[in-house]
């Protein structure tokens, strides 16, 4: 049974249940759901759901749940494939919850996962064997019997009787009812890289060199990223009676849109599910930023014309037909199905107006931008506050603002060991050179560093002498980076918040110490104004879980306090991407010389230059994406006829 409207019965003979449908996007009252598929008016060749980012878990966990208690009121075991990766961990712990809170047994549960990197020994902090044992089966009652990994440590000679012995243990178990699954970059699902056909059943399979890229910040560098898998195949996962695909944040919008939306390809593992009776998409509102009802719905349905829409139309068709926003006719409007925005307005030039004047009114200098407010600039890592916003910051600090930036989490995985020695090799010549009465207290610390880093292993968790090193590397960073822009040290805070303190890429969930430490910073400062990252592309989820724990602690503050006295919350993007003109509440224009103080501060990042641990699927440097990022805004705003800019960045105000 799937949750999506206009899904056709299941496999087995089920018939799916509807969604309320509406003539085009549309909040669905009273669930949380934002858009559901609409038969006709949509272009998905999957049914897809459009749900809140908290409430993704909780829906496809209680859909699980609710198979595994009809299986169990019937007297016999459910079968689920499950996926590892950053999206489904959400799922797991809800389910976690299900056990321990609501006494959800695991008893009669037999699963099979997706896929093993290869080669990998099962106790390797990489392994998915250790995932699934970590993130889900060791908190619930699974008997072990039950559980079905492929084993990525057998001897490459054995390897194919394995994989055959895989697809009979599923068709024994009666096959799988339910799979989970999540999507990759390039559209595979499980280890089904570009090229795998619809036949395939589980195998060895090559890695795609985008998809090894995508995996190095788990394996601190790509060269050590497994180049090879075991992975169910494409026939197996379509042989589920019924499919769940999730994908969460921006980055995955273009892959989601080509799955749903595109022609059935060999080059796109994902699209092979449309083929599937039974299979249902769940993405986030950033994931389904590109899909056609959600980006441009006026061609597919009519619409009900606000203000928000028709700036994102009018910009969409001045960019469309390559003109100023001022000299759309009315032939263009016509030949891209907005008729009827003209017709609502009366004409083209009081549409052009309306729209041009929106844009223009929200571009504010130095002149139009607070004076005199207590801020806080809370930033994720240590240098998200320059990349992002560091040219609003100046312009903050030259108003007279009372300016602190919190630093969430210490950043300290992402500087590399070289760093380290570094560092260590400084103070070891500080020492030899007398200049310090504690040049003998460094020599014990150098050599248990030395010691440690001559034997780590590749993603090997740091021990805490080194964690603290290179915890104090951003710290100094950081306190470089805000001089730069007129602050000093007293300007700095650092949380170093207990979810990011892991030692590895994964965290643990936002916490109440977590939100306990945001909210005391509250309390002491009781600001008028936070910037916080609202960027969802960050790879490994921190800026996600840094607002999760920002917007838990504003409630917590002031909760039944008059909206007057909370403070006012803008929200700016990260090294990923910026928000789109016709998003943003305030465009900040820089001069050459702003955006030229803004690069220099994030030069004080050493640690994060010239190749960054993280850097997402884009090869240039930080500084160079948030130039070429700063300059395109301004860009945009000339071509559609406002005023010419050199750089400028962009804020949404909640």
């Amino acid at each position: 049974m799937s949750l999506a409207s206009g899904t056709p019965a299941a496999s087995d003979g089920s018939q799916a249940r509807a969604l309320p449908t509406s003539g085009g996007p549309a909040r669905v009252s009273g669930s949380p759901f934002l858009h559901a598929g609409v038969t006709g008016t949509t272009r998905e060749r999957i049914p897809t759901v459009i749900v809140e980012t908290q409430e993704l878990a909780r829906l496809v966990a209680g859909r699980i749940a609710s198979l595994m208690r009809e299986r169990e009121a019937e007297g016999r075991p459910i079968v689920l494939g499950l996926a590892t990766g950053s999206t489904p961990i959400g799922v797991y712990r809800e389910l976690i919850r299900l056990h321990r809170e609501e006494g959800l047994s695991f008893a009669h549960m037999i699963s099979f996962n997706l896929d093993e990197y290869y080669p990998m020994r099962a106790d390797s902090i990489h392994s998915y064997h250790r995932f699934m044992w970590e993130n889900l089966f060791s908190h619930v009652n699974i008997d072990p019997a039950n559980v079905h990994i492929p084993d990525g440590a057998l001897p490459r000679g054995e390897v194919d009787a394995a994989c055959a012995a895989y697809e009979a243990a599923i068709a024994a178990a009666g096959g799988i009812d339910f799979q989970l699954l999540g999507i990759g970059k390039t559209g595979h699902i499980g280890f089904n890289e570009p090229g795998s056909g619809e036949t395939s059943r589980t195998r060895l399979v090559h890695l795609d060199s985008i998809t090894r890229r995508d995996a190095a910040a788990d394996f601190f560098g790509e060269d050590n990223v497994p180049r090879e898998a075991i992975t169910m195949g494409i026939a197996t996962i379509l042989a589920a009676r019924e499919i769940a695909i999730l994908a969460t944040g921006e980055h995955k919008a273009r892959v989601v849109k080509r799955a749903v939306e595109g022609e059935i390809d060999r080059a796109v593992a994902a699209t092979f599910l449309q083929r599937h009776g039974n299979t249902t998409f769940y993405v986030d509102e950033a994931a389904s930023a590109d899909l056609t009802r959600v980006a441009t719905p006026w061609l597919v349905d009519e619409v009900v014309w606000d203000e928000a829409l028709a700036v994102r139309a009018v910009t969409w068709l001045a960019a469309r037909s390559r003109k100023a926003i001022l000299k759309l006719a009315q032939h263009d409007y016509t030949e891209n199905n907005l008729a009827s925005l003209v017709a609502l307005h009366g004409s083209p030039g009081a549409v052009n107006g309306l729209v041009f004047n929106i844009l223009g009114a929200k571009i504010r200098g130095k002149s139009k931008l607070p004076r005199g407010l207590k801020a806080i600039c809370f930033s994720p890592h240590p240098d998200d506050d320059v990349i992002s916003m560091g040219g609003i910051l100046r312009k903050f600090v030259e108003n007279g603002n009372d300016m602190t930036v919190a630093y969430m989490t210490s950043g300290n995985i992402a500087v590399f060991d070289h760093d380290v020695r570094r560092y260590m090799d400084f103070l070891e010549r500080i020492g030899d050179e007398g200049l310090h009465a504690a040049g003998e207290g460094v020599r014990p610390l150098a050599e248990t560093v030395h010691g440690f880093l001559s034997r780590k292993q590749p993603g090997e968790m740091d021990i805490p002498e080194v964690q603290d090193i290179k915890r104090i590397i951003r710290e100094s960073e950081a306190v470089s980076g805000i001089e730069v822009m007129g602050l000093s040290k007293a300007n700095a805070r650092f949380l170093n918040l207990p979810f990011y303190q892991t030692g590895k890429v994964r965290k643990d969930p936002i916490g109440p110490a977590d939100v306990a430490i945001v909210a005391d910073l509250l309390r002491e400062l009781q600001p008028d104004l936070v910037f916080v990252a609202g960027d969802l592309s960050d790879p490994h989820g921190t800026h996600r879980m840094c607002k999760e724990a920002i917007d838990r602690a504003l409630e917590e503050v002031y909760e039944g306090s008059a909206a007057a006295s909370r403070p006012e919350v803008w929200l700016y993007r990260g090294a990923w991407q910026e928000w789109p003109i016709t998003e943003a509440t305030v465009l900040v224009p820089l001069s050459q010389e702003e955006l030229t103080l803004k690069i220099q501060a994030i030069f004080k990042h050493q640690s994060q230059k010239d190749s960054a641990p993280f850097p997402g699927q884009d090869e240039r440097e930080f500084w160079q994406r948030v130039e070429q990022r700063n300059k395109g805004t301004a860009t945009i705003l000339d071509e559609l006829g406002l005023a010419e800019y050199f750089a400028m960045e962009a804020y949404v105000i909640v």
